[in-house]
């Protein structure tokens, strides 16, 4: 049986802009602080690729960007985020408060994207695939952290939290996705965040740089 549906949510490009942000406030170090040519090399893929997905979204394809439902209030993340790194962080100084603000921006970047799924009410099967890959990437971190504590006595309480609150933010979708499979259509229950499952039927339809 194939994975065949009619076009639902995308890509929101403001989760992209918000990741653009993240990478860009935290690596802001490479000007002033040389680890490793692969410490560096990765930093500057980081945000090159983040800002190429941003041009790609708003100019190449612009076209197939569904902005009419890409409207979550980023500012109601930027704000809260950037404040709370002035008054919650390792040392008050500006880089130091920009790392802080990249580490609790990034556990939120993600919520422009599942409430363009919600507003929708369902996803293409390749955006379900972007999601769970997005949720392994930030969960593997949770591993990091383990193995660095054991190793090297490292707790960093603040990435950890923050690592911890974008989990739960997959935890529904890690569930559904896992025991359902790829064969289906991401559909959001009414008056929230939490996912269902609608199967979808053949159609003629068209189918180390660290954060701690």
């Amino acid at each position: 049986m194939s994975c065949l549906s009619p076009p639902r949510a995308g890509i929101s490009g403001k989760s992209q802009i918000l990741f653009a942000v993240v990478f860009t406030t935290r690596y802001l170090d490479l000007v002033t602080n040389f680890i490793s040519f692969y410490n560096t090399s990765m930093k500057v893929v980081y945000i090159a690729c983040s800002y190429a997905t941003v041009w790609l979204i708003y100019s190449k394809f612009k076209a197939t960007y569904d902005g009419n439902h890409d409207t979550f209030r980023v500012e109601f993340l930027v704000v809260p985020t950037a404040v709370l790194a002035f008054l919650v962080n390792h040392d008050f100084t500006p880089l130091e408060i920009l790392w802080t603000f990249s580490i609790y921006l990034e556990s939120v970047a993600i919520l422009p994207q599942l409430f363009m799924v919600s507003k929708t009410g369902e996803a293409e099967t390749i955006t379900s695939h972007y999601l769970f890959a997005l949720g392994i990437y930030r969960t593997l971190y949770l591993f990091n952290w383990i193995w660095r504590y054991q190793q090297e006595g490292f707790f960093d309480l603040i990435a950890i939290v923050a690592g911890l609150v974008q989990t739960i933010l997959y935890c529904d979708f890690f569930y559904l996705y896992i025991t359902k499979g790829a064969c289906w259509r991401l559909v959001i229950r009414a008056g929230g965040l939490g996912a269902g499952l609608l199967w979808s039927l053949p159609s003629s339809g068209r189918g180390v740089v660290s954060s701690g």
